[in-house]
This record gives C-alpha cells, structure tokens and sequence, in this order.
C-alpha cells in the first residue's frame, strides 16, 4: 500500500474526505482530482495527499491524471437530478457516463484496479431514477475486461460532516415538529469511517477484484427511529408526524419547486418505496471478509450531533 499511488475522484466531499485521511495514514499517495482547489483545501495539509485541478469529464484530462497511477477510486455521485427515463441528466452524467470515462482512461493508462461507489438498492428496475443510474453505473464500472472492479453498495452514510442525521437535527431546531414522508422505511446506516476502511482494506486485497459489497451498519431503524435520534443528540427533540402517501409526495413536489438544494425530492421518495437494508448472511460474511466490526451509530452520531461538541470544518471533513 504504501509505494501505491491513486487517484481519488470524489475525494473532497463527505466520504471522500474520510476515505483520502485513511489512505493517507496508511500511506497511500493520494492524487484529488476537483474543478476548483479551493472545495479541497481541508485536504492539503494531509501527509502525501495532492490536489490537482482538473475537469474529471474531459477524457484527456482523465487520462493524464491516471498515467503511471495504480488504483482508481470513484465516489462521485449526486442525490437529485431533472426528470427522465429511464433517468434525468444529472444522474447520466454523474453515475453513468462519469465511471465509464474513467474505466476508460484507466485502460488505456493501463490501471488495473478501479473501486467504484455505488448504493444499497441500486436495481435496473428500481422504482427511482436514483437507483436505476446507480445499477447501470455498476454495468459502466465493468465495462473494460483490463480493469477489474470493486463495487461497494452503502445504505445512508452517517459521521462528521454528513448531510442525512445533521440535516435532521438542524431542522428540529427551528421546527416545532417534523412532516415525515415514507416514515415507516428501514435504512441501515454505516459509520463512514467503517465505509473509508472497506475502500482501504479492498484495495490492499487483490482478492477483492471483480467483486460487490454491500455495507450496513450493525442495527436497522425506520426513518422516523433516525430523524427521533438526531432531534435528541442535538437537544432539539421534536414530534415527528408521518404523512400519507399522496400528501408526503406532495410535500416533496413542493420542495423541488423552491430555490436552492431540495431537501426532498420525488425521486427520493421514490427510493423509499423499498426497505433499504442488508441480508444479514450477506452482512456477516462482508464484514468478515474485510476485517471489519460494524460501528453503531449510537457510539458517534451524539458526539457529532451534540452543540456542546461540534467538530470543527477540517476535522469534520477530513475524518479528524
């Protein structure tokens, strides 16, 4: 691991920004590819981490930042996108088109590892358009026999810096209770330093080639269990109110239709019509295979949550 050189696309948002700390512990030289450096300037003080900028979706730029490279980790992907079948733009671009660019360049630089993030409930004939670009970048991943692909499949994703139980608790913050669609659904999230450590251990396995691991954590909570969860770590406990279907959908066209990041979309609810859980047979025998002990979200999510011990931005981000 330590003379690898790899190239991590993604690497400075949320997961990413744990995954290049853990590399760069390990010792990997870790290149960060991003459109403006000033998105991964929490990342430049780490040991043996470069950030490069680069268009990610030009071939020729791919291909230069592969050159002499061993590995290639891909973890762009985006929540929301425009409307499409059998999905919109946004997700083509991002979980489609991106990965088969980059298995491309990385035959033709001659990298033979690639490990690609996906999501639990990626299907071909999954009820969103999230779901069905997510399983179609899974085809993208493999689409070059020269390079052998890892793929691992995440529920939700929760630590410091996350945009799922920090959402949750700001809201309760300033509501006085919470209108909750799909309320009733089971997610299983994985502490994203135990996602960063599959990622890392995969890599220094050859043994992980050519195969899919779906990560969960070790317990299963309804949505409404989680957004309860996050209002009291927070200090802001507040009722949480399941809505109907049609009315939770509504709710969510409403969202899309206001400026900025919707908090929800109807593609999401879409997602939720789905329990979005692990096979337990499949979980034990994951987890053994990486040598890793599933952490409880109950062992981090009150030290990030709580006000009284907010992490600060780099530490947060950078899986300090």
């Amino acid at each position: 691991m330590k003379d690898m050189t790899v190239v991590v696309f993604g690497g400075s948002g949320f997961i990413g920004s744990h995954l290049v700390a853990r590399l760069s512990e390990d010792g990997v030289r870790v290149i960060v590819p991003t459109r403006r450096s000033e998105r991964a300037k929490h990342l430049i003080f780490l040991p043996r981490v470069e950030v490069v900028e680069a268009d990610i979706h030009d071939d020729a730029a791919l291909r230069a930042l592969l050159a002499g490279r061993d590995a290639a980790i891909n973890l762009v992907g985006v929540l929301h996108s425009k409307r499409g079948t059998p999905y919109g733009p946004q997700f083509k671009r991002a979980h489609v088109d991106l990965p088969r660019r980059i298995v491309a360049a990385c035959a033709a630089a001659g990298v033979k590892r690639y490990l690609h993030m996906s999501a639990l409930g990626a299907a071909a004939d999954g009820p969103s358009m999230y779901q069905r670009s997510k399983a179609d970048g899974e085809v993208a991943a493999r689409a070059e026999p020269a390079v052998a692909a890892t793929i691992f499949r995440p529920s939700v994703v929760f630590g410091p810096g996350d945009s799922f139980l920090t959402m949750f608790a700001r809201m309760q913050r300033f509501l006085p209770l919470v209108p909750l669609a799909c309320a009733d659904t089971d997610f299983q999230p994985v502490y994203v330093g135990d996602v960063a450590l599959a990622f890392s251990r995969a890599l220094a396995d050859p043994k992980t080639r050519h195969q899919v691991f779906p990560l969960g954590g070790p317990q299963i909570y309804t949505l409404a269990d989680l957004v309860r969860l996050a209002g009291r770590y927070s200090g802001h406990p507040r009722p949480v109110v399941g809505l109907p279907a049609a009315l939770g959908r509504l709710q969510a066209l409403l969202f899309e239709l206001l400026p900025g990041t919707p908090l929800m979309t109807r593609d999401n609810i879409d997602s939720m019509q789905v329990d979005n859980v692990v096979d337990p047979a499949i979980q034990a025998t994951t987890y053994a295979s990486l040598g890793i002990v599933p952490t409880a979200l109950e062992a981090v999510a009150p030290r990030y949550l709580a006000p009284h011990e907010r992490f600060d931005d780099f530490r947060a981000r950078a899986g300090r």
